[in-house]
């Protein structure tokens, strides 16, 4: 029996994927917010902090602001909105590909949806 791998492999048995070389290629600039973003977004909507995460300061007080100061005065309705919203946007985020995600929310800068 001979010591070569069969159909083409390596000896070890390792395929190489990746057709520079043995490394993967780099993620998209701002590809690690996005999964912190989509759980945030999920859990913690309606506060606005996955806004806060990706660097959307403005529409995260926004969102912060209507879900506690307007929340008082609509018995809860407009936190209810802002939590849906958020539940929403998180969803969006996390089935985005990284490539997608950084190209929409890093680079063009889209804050809501």
């Amino acid at each position: 029996m001979s010591n070569q791998a069969p159909y083409g492999t390596p000896q070890g048995g390792y395929q190489n994927q990746y057709q520079g070389g043995g490394y993967p290629p780099a993620p998209p600039p701002g590809a690690d917010k996005k999964i912190a973003a989509g759980i945030c977004g999920i859990l913690l909507g309606g506060l606005g902090v996955h806004k806060f995460i990706l660097g959307y300061t403005v529409e995260g007080i926004i969102m912060l602001a209507v879900t506690l100061g307007v929340g008082l005065f609509t018995c809860g309705i407009s936190s209810i909105a802002m939590g849906v919203i958020g539940l929403i946007e998180g969803i969006i985020y996390l089935t985005k590909s990284d490539e997608d995600f950084s190209r929409t929310y890093i680079q063009n800068k889209r804050g809501w949806f």
